[in-house]
């Protein structure tokens, strides 16, 4: 557990130890817990043990029933428990009844998942986003706050503006969201005018989405590896939001078109609305992209739950529409073997071997090139704007000059090969 003081000194807190407690309304909770501790557990936090109560709605003063809080705080003393988190958002006098009710350091999962990203950001403009949702989240909470933003308390939560605002009142607050605002909306001008300049360059845009964790970057790194710019690997980590900042990379496979891979950040169930709001800017990429690579871990049994929050996820940010190729990742970790995936919508590969990473290559290459042709040109010596068009545009797979101009074969655009259909040439013949 990593936490920074006021003079940004990086000081380590021996590990946390936690229970977990939610609110239940079905019997589905259980994907959710098991997602909140392996939250807790990317924080550096020890789960110890869970309390669920089924109810129709959350306690408005102490979230959970009166009965409950006190088996919670019985529960807390036996089990030597410094830490509750709760699985659900909690309001600011929530958060002050039950830290003098259980008298140990309460966290809801959005102070958890903020908590996350922010020990995650390395960018400018990830960090600003991190400080922006920590700050929404906090204004209208300022008094509820108890020994999760005190000083002596520190720890999860309390990264970044944490130690630095404590004792700030709303106005500054509201001043310092004004002008993360304004900085970040500079990010968000030149973020647009690097897409703009993909649009105009007419090289089409594959963004990687999906769950947290489940293995985006590594098959970022294994396509660049793949079409030997391993120089230009990503960094990749078995760990809950390894990446928060989009990664670029213009990918050139041998047999295909040239492509921009855009790596996101992951997603989890009941993503704070501060930060989705925060990383709006980011998400665009995932919007604006071309063709979108859903990526699920094959070896987590419930991996259908984590695909829908992912789906979720992208309609709440209003996401893309473009065409979805479903990859199913780390077929490594289990004994599940598909005896055909050609032709279809879902590829399941390894990043980690490279097993049928080629296979998602061709797919993502089909799909992009869907509207082109294989055909030749002979274009004239004399209209060497042509022959830039046709290689900007399309995939060339041969250059030749000839005695009465430049041939070139490949796949190109429809729209261009009806452009240009007085220089098509067939079989070879002028």
């Amino acid at each position: 557990m990593i936490r920074f003081s006021e003079e940004n000194e990086v000081l380590r807190d021996d590990e946390y130890r936690a229970i977990l407690a939610a609110v239940a309304f079905d019997e589905t909770i259980e994907h959710s817990m098991d997602e909140l501790e392996g939250l807790a557990e990317a924080d550096g936090v020890e789960v110890i043990g869970r309390l669920v109560q089924y109810r129709q709605k959350p306690e408005s003063a102490t979230y959970l029933g009166r009965g409950k809080v006190e088996e919670l705080a019985s529960l807390c003393e036996s089990m030597e428990a410094d830490t509750v988190i709760f699985n659900d958002e909690l309001s600011g006098i929530q958060l002050r009844n039950l830290e003098t009710a259980l008298g140990c350091r309460v966290i809801d999962r959005t102070i958890l998942i903020l908590d996350i990203f922010a020990s995650r950001a390395t960018s400018r403009e990830g960090k600003l986003q991190v400080e922006l949702a920590q700050l929404q989240y906090r204004l209208p909470r300022l008094t509820g706050f108890g020994r999760s933003l005190s000083r002596l308390g520190g720890g999860i939560g309390t990264r970044g503006p944490g130690e630095k605002k404590l004792e700030t009142d709303r106005r500054h607050i509201a001043g310092r969201i004004d002008d993360i605002r304004a900085e970040l909306k500079k990010c968000a001008a030149t973020r647009s005018l690097q897409r703009e300049e993909r649009t105009r360059s007419q090289i089409p845009v594959v963004a990687l989405m999906g769950y947290t964790n489940a293995g985006k970057s590594a098959i970022m790194n294994r396509i660049l590896e793949m079409t030997s710019r391993e120089e230009k690997a990503v960094g990749s980590k078995d760990m809950l939001f390894a990446t928060l900042d989009p990664q670029h990379r213009k990918i050139s496979p041998e047999q295909g078109a040239d492509f921009i891979l855009i790596d996101t950040v992951g997603f989890v169930s009941k993503l704070p609305h501060a930060l989705v709001e925060a990383f709006k800017s980011t998400l665009e990429e995932v919007r604006d992209a071309d063709l979108l690579l859903h990526v699920a871990d094959t070896s987590y049994e419930e991996r259908d739950f984590q695909i829908e929050v992912a789906e979720k996820v992208m309609r709440e940010i209003r996401g893309s529409r473009a065409e979805r190729i479903m990859v199913y990742n780390k077929i490594d970790l289990t004994e599940e073997r598909p005896l055909d995936t050609s032709g279809s919508d879902a590829v399941f590969v390894s990043a980690k071997t490279g097993e049928n990473m080629d296979l998602l290559l061709e797919m993502i290459d089909s799909r992009l090139t869907g509207d082109m042709v294989r055909t030749s040109f002979l274009v004239p010596y004399d209209r060497g704007r042509i022959v830039s068009a046709l290689c900007e545009n399309g995939q060339v797979d041969s250059m030749e000059y000839e005695e009465n101009g430049t041939r070139l074969t490949g796949k190109f655009r429809r729209e261009d090969q009806g452009r240009y259909k007085e220089y098509e040439v067939e079989d070879g013949t002028v």
